[in-house]
């Protein structure tokens, strides 16, 4: 096929903006899929996709579209996630593309990941398609949304598509726009093979299958292949396309996107933006862009039932095989037994892990409270990372703690500044500026701890700004703080799962709010228990669960008041026997409800 018939282009969008809503009216109009076959959100295989309507992993197709030159020309759409979780996978689909159409919604306008995704697509140096989509909508502000595409990626206003992705209307604009203006990928077939994995999925016959980018020379079967992130190699038993499904070919040659069966037991050794070449005549040099993708959340997942520990455990690393950013360590908690320390990219990441963990697998888990990664910088010059508080060094040997910092952009309607702002600094925010994209919209900056972000920052943000707010973040880097360890002691017994980090500032309102909710919770005993917080090692707040009282003396009708005095005795002494050898058991319910406590 000529390389100039062939288009590579992803989409990218705002979550709920209508990117798989596009993908589908594409399908459609290219006869890739039948009537029959056609359903909403056809690259969103999974049902939490479908429930939540977000997109959690990219879903590459090939469509075959005939223009009105009579030239049929080929399509491979890469369909990205759109969430700021999945950011480091949208940039290794981007960069497996020459274009993107960048999708905004009429009603709700340019949107923090609009801005994030843009961004990435201009630093792959994409050809960027504006497009406006549900123009048809009441509510549309087509001619506001326009400057602020305008003041984004400073095209022309002539250069915007407007359309609607569900009515079809404007689709015919999309497709003459992806053959005018992005570009085909060059021709370069006899260079040394160089190949970018930018996704992969697990077989449970044909072993892990990345998928790939060719962007020098040709891959076919049998050739024998090497990854440069480790140097392992492995012989090809088939390569091929994505029409829906894998369609087998003989080669995939310079600028073709498609998958590599070769028989690929270990799911680790894919790593997303690694660059795959020939082991016979290897390229010297990668293709850009490989990072090794580092978890910034950590949470304890626990089966509600210890038996289901294996269970858990084989559950865990069937879900790595299909997503290689997920860490799992195991992990012994007192309080609630055997389970696993697990990384995940964000909290979006997390919940998916866990109801995927739920739904495919009939588990019934536990999550503590989230932790970021620390870095404690010890007395005697040595630095440690920790991400629970169970790791926490002595105070004695402690010189510095060093917390990660995000940069965060907030968009959101300017009537909504002073309050985000204020929510900001509550949060321990640095303010850096503001820019109006329009005169209605404005872009405020922060630097934010990221242990404040993954609590309730993002529903505060949502409820002060009725839903209008948006907000995307990376990583800056680690900077010193006043943090302290907040320990739960449940009769005099500390309860790791209950145990959290935080700065001190916060930690006596937090301590106080816990120990008052766990008073609510626990169940009364035979002796009265003790609740208290401790901040490195000093109670900042206490209080008691009263004991039960049995009436010892019921059975004492008048008679001597000495004879009810020695039962009173009796009974005193048993009490304080049994507080010295009693264990507290804290329900299930109780530390969920627990955990769940904000920092309001």
């Amino acid at each position: 096929m000529k390389k100039d018939l062939l288009r590579n282009f992803s989409i990218i969008a705002h979550i709920d903006h209508g990117k798989s809503t596009l993908a589908d009216r594409l399908l459609e109009e290219t006869k890739t899929l039948s009537s029959k076959q056609m359903q909403n959100q056809v690259l969103d295989s999974m049902d939490l996709e479908r429930e939540r309507g977000i997109t959690i992993k990219s879903h590459p197709i090939q469509m075959q579209y005939m223009h009105h030159d009579k030239a049929s020309y080929i399509f491979n759409l890469i369909d990205t996630p759109g969430h700021v979780d999945f950011t480091y996978e949208v940039s290794r689909s981007l960069a497996a593309c020459e274009g993107a159409l960048l999708l905004v919604d009429a009603a709700q306008g340019v949107e923090a990941q609009t801005v994030s995704n843009a961004y990435l697509a201009i630093e792959n140096n994409l050809t960027i398609i504006p497009i406006i989509n549900k123009v048809d909508l009441p509510s549309a502000m087509t001619d506001d949304v326009k400057q602020q595409i305008v003041e984004l990626v400073g095209c022309d206003e002539e250069e915007i598509i407007e359309a609607s992705a569900k009515s079809g209307f404007g689709i015919n604009k999309i497709f003459d726009a992806i053959i005018d203006r992005i570009p085909p990928p060059l021709y370069k077939d006899e260079n040394k093979t160089r190949a970018l994995i930018f996704d992969s999925t697990y077989d449970n016959y044909r072993g892990a299958i990345p998928y790939v980018r060719v962007f020098d020379g040709i891959i076919k079967k049998g050739m024998p292949i090497k990854f440069h992130a480790h140097g392992e190699v492995y012989e090809i038993t088939e390569v091929g396309h994505f029409v829906l499904k894998m369609v087998e070919s003989n080669e995939l040659r310079s600028g073709d996107v498609g998958y590599i069966v070769a028989s690929i037991r270990d799911m680790g050794h894919i790593q997303p933006g690694d660059t795959i070449t020939s082991n016979h005549d290897p390229c010297l040099e990668p293709l850009s862009g490989y990072k090794k993708i580092k978890p910034m959340v950590f949470s304890g997942l626990y089966p509600v039932d210890g038996d289901e520990y294996d269970q858990l455990r084989v559950a865990l690393e069937k879900l790595k095989l299909n997503d290689a950013s997920l860490e799992f360590l195991p992990e012994t908690s007192e309080a609630l037994g055997f389970g696993f320390r697990c990384g995940f990219l964000g909290l979006l990441h997390m919940e998916i892990i866990q109801e995927r963990l739920e739904r495919e697998f009939n588990l019934n888990l536990i999550t503590t409270t989230p932790n970021v990664i620390y870095e404690v910088l010890m007395r005697d010059g040595t630095t440690i990372k920790i991400n629970t508080p169970s790791q926490m060094p002595g105070t004695g040997d402690i010189d510095k703690i060093l917390e990660p910092m995000v940069s965060a952009e907030i968009l959101a309607p300017k009537e909504y500044i002073g309050a985000i702002m204020t929510l900001c600094q509550k949060k321990r925010g640095i303010y850096k500026t503001t820019n109006y994209l329009s005169p209605e919209k404005a872009q405020i900056h922060y630097e934010l701890p990221l242990g404040e972000i993954i609590f309730d920052f993002y529903d505060k943000l949502k409820s002060l700004s009725k839903g209008y707010a948006s907000l995307d973040y990376e990583f800056r880097e680690f900077v010193p703080s006043d943090l302290k360890r907040l320990e739960i002691l449940m009769h005099g017994d500390s309860v790791d799962a209950l145990s959290s980090i935080c700065h001190s500032n916060d930690a006596y309102h937090r301590g106080v709010a816990m120990c008052s909710k766990l008073k609510e919770l626990i169940p009364r005993q035979m002796f009265e228990v003790a609740i208290q917080a401790s901040l490195n090692g000093r109670i900042i707040a206490r209080t008691t669960v009263k004991a039960l009282k049995k009436n010892v003396t019921a059975k004492c009708y008048g008679g001597d008041i000495t004879r009810k005095r020695k039962l009173w005795e009796k009974q005193k002494k048993g009490k304080k026997r049994m507080k010295m050898i009693g264990k507290v058991e804290i329900p299930q319910e109780a530390l969920l409800a627990a955990l769940q406590i904000g920092d309001d």
